[in-house]
Parts: structure tokens; C-alpha cells; sequence
């Protein structure tokens, strides 16, 4: 049987663990070859051995996203490695400081932005430089529920950082829309990740604290955000661009 995905290279940013860790697992369980790319060496060459075991080839490229030359070269390693690039999970993100904002650190504010919004603005300028030589492709961001299309308390930088993903997810499907690339962005509510369990200290009650607040009762998973990426990816969202597609349990309803 042959998988959606077969025959196509797919790169995920942040794939070091959590969401982009499943994301690049999952494209992985569906016959794309995979670039993984993390500033965690350890941790992303471990995705890129899970991903191989799937019994496709992966690649893990040490990158940071906010510079401009690991982008360059991350993109670069992809094409020269595997002789293509189809698909992009702009996905490598940070949370910052928690901080009121009159209080907020202006280090800690530019390194946020630096990391999650022009991050993903250099990874979609590389890629879109690719993709529109070579007939089109598919690029998802990470933008968040609570974050990119809400409001939250003490963490300014996250929040604005979180709704320029949109931002740059919409001008770009709007740019690029006749040319065979489809960019939309997804905003996970509260998963279950090791950013959220920093957020609750090592405090259970923390935790249990997050799923009460959630329609459905329970904290999402890393796969369940995995499963709304390569849908966004595959031949059935073919209609589908400049959106912004929630998995948040209803939180958002």
C-alpha cells in the first residue's frame, strides 16, 4: 500500500520533541523522508532515529531559526540530501518570560520574537524561494489558540509573537496562492508538552488545573496537532490556505 506521503521530503523545525517531534514521526509513518531540525542536538538526532525505525530515511540538521544562515543551510541540506522539498512544519518555538508587560525584559522580548516570528519568516523565505522553482509545495506554521488568536496574561512576547505567525501565514497564502503553494498555520490549545509542564512547575495540580479548563476534559496530545498538520499537507486540503486550523478542545467555542 502505497502511503500519502510516499516520495515526499517533509521538514519540521523544533522536531526535537513534543508537537514537532510527532508531526515528523507521523509524516514518517506515512512514507516521507524527513529533515529534522532542532538547536537540541541530542533530542533531534533521537526524532531522526525514531523516524528512521519507520523505515524511511531522515536527516537531523542542527539549526538555529531566528539566524539567517542555519536557515539557509538547513534548506540547502534538505535538497542537496533527498533532491527535493515538498512540505514544511514551521514549528521551533519558545515561550519566554513570564511577566507583566511594563516589567517585561527587553532581551528576553527580542530573543521570543527573534525565535518565533522571524524564525518562521526565514524558514518561509528559503523554502517559498525553493518551492516556487519547483512547481509548488505546502507550508504549515505553529501559531497557538490561546496566544496567536487571543489574548494571554504575562507573556506579551509569546502573544504578539503567536499572532504575527498568523499574520505572515496570510500575506504569504495570499502571495503565493497562483503558484502552487498552499501556507497555513495551526494553533494548538493547551498540549500536553514539556512547555507546559514547565508552565506548571512539576505541579500536578497544575495540570489537572489545565484540563479542567478544557471543554473536552483532558489536555490534546503532540499526535493529535501531528494528525491536523499533515492534513493540512495532503491532496485533501487542496482548497485550503491562509487559514488557521484549531485543535484546542474547544476552548476557543
Amino acid at each position: 500500500m502505497v502511503s500519502q506521503f510516499s516520495g515526499k521530503v517533509a521538514l519540521v523545525t523544533g522536531a526535537g520533541s513534543g508537537i514537532g517531534r510527532a508531526t515528523a514521526l507521523a509524516f514518517a509513518r506515512q512514507g516521507a523522508k524527513v529533515v529534522v531540525a532542532d538547536v537540541a542536538e541530542a533530542a533531534g538526532e533521537e526524532t531522526a532515529a525514531l523516524a528512521r525505525a519507520e523505515n524511511t530515511d531522515a536527516l537531523f540538521v542542527r539549526a538555529d531559526v531566528s539566524q539567517r544562515a542555519d536557515v539557509e543551510a538547513l534548506v540547502n541540506s534538505a535538497i542537496e540530501t533527498f533532491g527535493r522539498l515538498d512540505i514544511a512544519h514551521n514549528n521551533a518555538g519558545i515561550s519566554g518570560a513570564q511577566a507583566l508587560l511594563a516589567d517585561y525584559p527587553e532581551d528576553v522580548w527580542d530573543h521570543v520574537v527573534a525565535i518565533n516570528l522571524k524564525g518562521v519568516w526565514l524558514c518561509m523565505k528559503y523554502e517559498l524561494q525553493y518551492m516556487l522553482r519547483h512547481g509548488g509545495g505546502v507550508i504549515v506554521n505553529t501559531s497557538s489558540a490561546a496566544a496567536g488568536l487571543t489574548g494571554s496574561r504575562g507573556v506579551s512576547a509569546y502573544v504578539a509573537s503567536k499572532h504575527g505567525i498568523v499574520g505572515l501565514t496570510r500575506a504569504a497564502a495570499l502571495e503565493y496562492a497562483r503558484n502552487g503553494v498552499r501556507v497555513n498555520a495551526v494553533c494548538p490549545g493547551t498540549i500536553h508538552t514539556a512547555m507546559i509542564d514547565r508552565f506548571a512547575g512539576g505541579d500536578d495540580r497544575v495540570l489537572e488545573q489545565f484540563a479542567e479548563g478544557e471543554p473536552v476534559g483532558r489536555l490534546g496530545t503532540p499526535e493529535e496537532v501531528a494528525s491536523a498538520v499533515l492534513w493540512l499537507c495532503s491532496d485533501g486540503a487542496a482548497f485550503v490556505t491562509g487559514t488557521t486550523l484549531v485543535v484546542d478542545g474547544g476552548r476557543l467555542a
